[in-house]
């Protein structure tokens, strides 16, 4: 990696998050989580110099990878031999020249932005990425409240943000990210991954994170929002007791006989909260 940057005159931004992993033990433990079949269609954000890119050619059957460096744009195209997908249609249907290879649309994009302004249908897809840091959470949570989600995220991303997305109530990592994510997934497995397995190395430390779309949604579609409100409000500050928190947007005696009928005490905290318990308190308050 270090001589294919140099050979291109690239040196890698910070801010963008761009730690490449390499090691290929690494990435086969990631394609395995993601247990791909040869029909599946695989989103792919931060694709970098495309080592988990030839993977998923490998094993799935359409890869659409969205690189935001148009540097590294030109080099997957030179790499792969593909051209470059429309931000209008990225998803167009097509084939390979022989007609047996899989599909590779590389889209030169802003992948969260791209996301919030293209609404597409994702619950045939899967995401398997090694997300760039910066952004990781906010993508995860996008495509995780989207109606049409993907059938399973599988994440490579910092191990602080992998915890929240594996924890459980009274955990100290538990909050408004579990939750948000958790409601439409389930968490599976998770494992970590050193730092030395990536170029440069980050100063985190970092894991894969394997969630799986829930068969039965625990809320219908239109109680997603005032869920999201209800949990950023409980959590908006963490030592203080939910119910006086939750005041500040709705009625007392409202809040009071939804906690009396759920048997959940006034004084209870958010982090408390299991998200059963708050899927039912944005039912008895809607």
């Amino acid at each position: 990696m270090r001589e294919l940057l140099a050979a291109r005159g690239i040196q890698l931004t910070k801010s963008l998050g761009q730690n490449f992993l390499h090691d290929a033990n690494q990435l086969r433990r990631i394609v395995e989580a993601a247990q791909l079949k040869k029909t599946d269609k695989i989103l792919e954000i931060g694709p970098g110099l495309g080592p988990l890119t030839g993977l998923l050619l490998q094993n799935a059957g359409e890869v659409l990878a969205i690189e935001k460096d148009a540097r590294l744009v030109e080099f997957l195209r030179e790499r792969f031999n593909v051209g470059q997908a429309s931000s209008l249609s990225p998803f167009k249907s097509g084939k390979s020249e022989t007609g047996k290879m899989p599909v590779l649309r590389l889209l030169h994009a802003d992948a969260l932005e791209f996301l919030r302004r293209e609404p597409h249908d994702w619950t045939d897809w899967k995401l398997v990425a090694n997300l760039p840091y910066s952004v990781a959470s906010p993508i995860l949570v996008e495509l995780a409240q989207s109606p049409q989600r993907p059938e399973r995220l599988v994440a490579t991303l910092q191990l602080e943000v992998a915890r929240r997305l594996m924890a459980k109530a009274g955990d100290d990592d538990y909050g408004v990210l579990t939750l948000l994510v958790q409601l439409n997934y389930e968490p599976r497995e998770w494992f970590k991954i050193p730092a030395s397995c990536f170029f440069p190395e980050p100063d985190v430390d970092s894991a894969c994170v394997v969630l799986v779309r829930r068969s039965s949604p625990l809320l219908p579609e239109n109680q997603h929002a005032p869920f999201v409100k209800i949990v950023k409000r409980a959590f908006s500050e963490r030592r203080k007791m939910m119910f006086k928190l939750l005041k500040r947007d709705w009625p007392g005696e409202q809040l009071k006989r939804a906690f009396s009928e759920l048997k959940i005490s006034p004084q209870e905290r958010a982090e408390k909260l299991n998200l059963e318990q708050f899927v039912e308190l944005t039912e008895k308050i809607f």
